[in-house]
């Protein structure tokens, strides 16, 4: 499992974490001076999901040695897409969240705020496509897989698109 401190050098902040994930650090290490713009989704876990009431607790397990390369290749795409992208925040929680917790953390920062939610959308929707975590729901009469899984596709990077 990768860890969720901040990076020492780079402007991609990748990884994978069973603890809390640092909504308010990442979005601090995201502001840069030459970017007026910073924009962040936190995905987090709630009470319901497609065909379940009830839900009590979520449990994300992933393909670990897969996820932190599909991850720097959102990033490569983001980067290649929107140039000017300052530092780009994917991460992930492992294990049980509560709900109410964050799950998923995108935070993207660039110099105006049409490239920073343009590359905060992207790098959400590839996360979710491409990234191999999946998600267990709890509720009271017993657990199973998310109802609105999907198979695990290839990036827009690795297509070749």
């Amino acid at each position: 499992m990768t860890t969720v401190d901040a990076p020492t050098q780079g402007e991609d902040w990748l990884g994978l974490s069973s603890a809390a994930l640092p909504l308010v650090e990442a979005v601090a290490w995201s502001v840069l001076p030459g970017c007026g713009a910073v924009v962040t989704f936190s995905g987090t876990t709630r009470d319901h999901a497609e065909d379940r009431t009830g839900v009590t607790l979520l449990e994300y397990e992933a393909y670990e040695e897969h996820v932190v390369a599909r991850l720097e290749r959102i990033a490569a795409g983001a980067r290649s897409r929107w140039p000017d992208l300052g530092r780009l925040v994917l991460l992930h929680r492992l294990g049980a969240v509560p709900l109410g917790e964050t799950s998923v953390l995108v935070v993207a920062s660039a110099p105006h705020r049409e490239e920073a939610f343009a590359a905060a959308r992207f790098a959400i929707d590839e996360l979710k496509a491409t990234v191999p975590i999946w998600k267990r729901e709890h509720w009271p009469g017993g657990s199973d897989w998310a109802s609105a899984a999907q198979p695990v596709r290839e990036s827009a990077r690795e297509a070749g698109s």
